[in-house]
């Protein structure tokens, strides 16, 4: 059982910047893709982006690529987001999630454990 835990979350002004963190209890952690979802006020969950086990592969979503940056650091069992030029729409609960398996997945349902979730609030 992989227990998760983002942290990095806050109030910022659009334009502004934030990092995710997301701390792993185990080591399986370095072992298996990882991804960073949202939650919109009154939305569905939505897909952010996913890295590869070994932080070699991304992938974003259209709303996100070029502003944040997923990565990860296997050696303290991390994952990060970073995330540039915030705007309003961008307030969302972020949730990280871990896979079982090595490789990039877009589906909520294809992760196994999920943090419990770090507010991020943007004001204009």
């Amino acid at each position: 059982q992989v227990q998760l835990v983002e942290s990095g979350g806050g109030l910022v002004q659009a334009g502004g910047s934030l990092r995710l963190s997301c701390a792993a209890s185990e080591r399986t952690f370095s072992s298996n893709a990882m991804g960073w979802f949202r939650r919109r006020p009154g939305k569905e969950r939505e897909f952010v982006a996913t890295i590869s086990w070994s932080g070699g592969s991304t992938y974003y979503a259209d709303f996100v690529r070029g502003r944040f940056t997923i990565s990860r650091d296997n050696h303290k069992n991390t994952g990060y987001l970073q995330m540039n030029s915030l705007k309003p729409e961008d307030t969302a609960v972020y949730y990280c999630a871990s896979a079982i398996g090595l490789e990039m997945r877009q589906g909520a349902h294809e992760y196994a454990y999920w943090g419990q979730g770090t507010q991020v609030t943007v004001s204009s």
